[in-house]
């Protein structure tokens, strides 16, 4: 009898995880990182003491809720670690970390939160890690300007969150031009190179 209390027990508790993080993934998604616990407790039906017992903190909630966003970004960056000209690394990740971030919706909103709580990314990913030592190679073989930092980075890819068009391949097209521009601004010394097609966009004043 104690079993099958326990088992309940179990699966309800896999259950109050599930809405949990469904209704994480939305509240961060609408509203970043300031969206009280007490919200997303209402949204998934539950007590705030039912959230911490699962997540202790607000950061271990956002990285369950974004780890498939994380693990992408996690093996995009090891894919431009791997990569033998340490330049062409960053610009495959600046490139392929842009052009996601500018379609998948869980993933602008996963990046969304790195300029608040930067810090709690880099003590628990080695994603940064990893990127921080493309970065420190890219700028040893002169390629990568020196006072480039890693804040240069995010804020690359919070203004790439500005980029909100229709349909999604204009906003690809348009992406995918600013990330030239912003490869030839990281660039030590910036070659002449021709930039990809310009895209209309529309001014909002």
């Amino acid at each position: 009898m104690r079993e099958g209390k326990a088992e309940v027990r179990r699966t309800d508790a896999e259950h109050n995880r599930v809405r949990i993080l469904a209704a994480a993934r939305v509240a961060f998604t609408v509203r970043g990182y300031a969206v009280p616990m007490r919200e997303i407790a209402r949204k998934a039906e539950v007590s705030v003491a039912t959230i911490y017992r699962h997540f202790p903190t607000k950061d271990a909630l956002i990285v369950e809720a974004f780890a498939e966003e994380l693990a992408l970004c996690s093996s995009i960056v090891e894919e431009g670690l791997a990569a033998a000209d340490p330049w062409q690394g960053f610009v495959l990740v600046l490139e392929k970390l842009t052009e996601v971030h500018a379609c998948e919706q869980g993933f602008r909103a996963f990046v969304a939160q790195l300029p608040r709580k930067l810090d709690f990314v880099a003590d628990r990913a080695r994603t940064l890690r990893m990127l921080l030592e493309l970065i420190r190679r890219a700028k040893e073989t002169g390629d990568l300007r020196p006072d480039f930092v890693l804040e240069d980075l995010v804020l690359a890819l919070v203004a790439n969150e500005g980029i909100q068009m229709e349909p999604a391949s204009a906003r690809v097209a348009a992406v995918r031009r600013f990330t030239a521009l912003l490869l030839q601004s990281f660039r030590a010394h910036p070659a002449a190179a021709p930039l990809p097609p310009a895209v209309r966009v529309p001014f909002r004043a």
